[in-house]
């Protein structure tokens, strides 16, 4: 791999593609795959999530992907124990001499590795909870952006439990610590950033497709193993408003049509977070479409060969 860099980045809002170029990168240049989207992790959340694994498959040969299916949808995971368990698969892949190929578009937890946050073990026992009860969500939120702006409009400041929780890791983080010891990360960013139009047409694409193939089921078959309605919720998009649906709070074509909004709100929301990411100085090499061709040229001018 380039002397200059030891990771490469495939990052772009949902729908854009960059699951398969990822694959098709990894395939000729020799690296595996670390997933950085943050719904991928669970298990059984498979059309939802949008693990499209034939986008795995590459000339008849499977590319080996880390951190996806690694955990129940029962379990908590947060951007700390990403960062920890991608060091592990960073270093397993770099060890054999391949190159670690980072895609997904979950920006917190992009940011985590191409910015370099140093977080502490936190733990969220009943009485550090327990001081937030009398305080509003309103309250809540305002307090988080206030220590941590950074995190403007990400899924920390949807729901109440995970304000609370990144109220919990942020302060603890500000009080010192035992940080992640992890090596210094130099990464060649691919940007996929289609044209907006174009995004919100794949995306409706993609939704009804999804929906055809059975992701309704999925969510029926998750309340069924009773993960809760509530548990659902947190995971937004396909399944807070599927669960919806399926407890008869909303109606199938008024599902669709919050759903098809949600997304592309969801995928603007990207947008923003990649901007802010350039503000901050991460350099992101920008492309209309995820073509392999374009995208190998930039691989191989910094010196990477298949």
């Amino acid at each position: 791999m380039s002397i200059k860099y030891n990771l490469v980045t495939v990052l772009g809002p949902t729908a854009s593609g960059k699951t398969k170029l990822a694959a098709a990168l990894a395939n000729e240049f020799n690296g595996e795959i670390i997933s950085c989207d943050s719904r991928q992790f669970y298990r059984g959340m498979d059309i939802g999530t949008g693990k499209d694994y034939e986008d795995y498959i590459v000339n008849g040969q499977k590319v080996p992907v880390h951190l996806i299916d690694f955990l129940y949808p029962s379990d908590d995971y947060d951007v700390f124990h990403y960062q920890k368990d991608f060091l592990i698969s960073y270093s397993s892949i770099s060890s054999d001499n391949k190159i670690p190929f980072m895609v997904g578009g979950s920006g917190l937890y992009l940011s985590s590795i191409l910015q370099q946050y140093r977080f502490v073990p936190v733990s969220m026992d009943e009485e550090k909870i327990a001081q937030f009860d009398s305080i509003s969500t309103y309250e809540l939120k305002n307090r988080l952006l206030a220590i941590s702006p950074k995190l403007h409009n990400t899924t920390d400041l949807i729901e109440r439990d995970r304000i609370i929780r990144a109220l919990i890791i942020t302060n603890e983080s500000r009080n010192g610590g035992g940080e992640v010891s992890h090596p210094v990360i130099v990464s060649f960013n691919i940007y996929i950033n289609p044209e907006r139009q174009l995004l919100k047409d794949r995306i409706a694409e993609r939704l009804e497709k999804r929906l055809n193939s059975g992701m309704i089921e999925e969510v029926k078959t998750l309340l069924e193993n009773n993960i809760p309605a509530s548990r659902l919720n947190y995971f937004g998009l396909e399944y807070r408003f599927i669960t919806m649906y399926l407890l008869n709070e909303i109606s199938l074509p008024e599902m669709i049509e919050k759903l098809r909004y949600a997304i592309f709100d969801f995928a603007k929301r990207q947008v923003t977070w990649f901007r802010r990411m350039e503000k901050q100085g991460v350099v992101l090499h920008k492309v209309d479409e995820p073509y392999f061709e374009n995208a190998s040229v930039l691989l191989q001018k910094i010196g990477i060969t298949s």
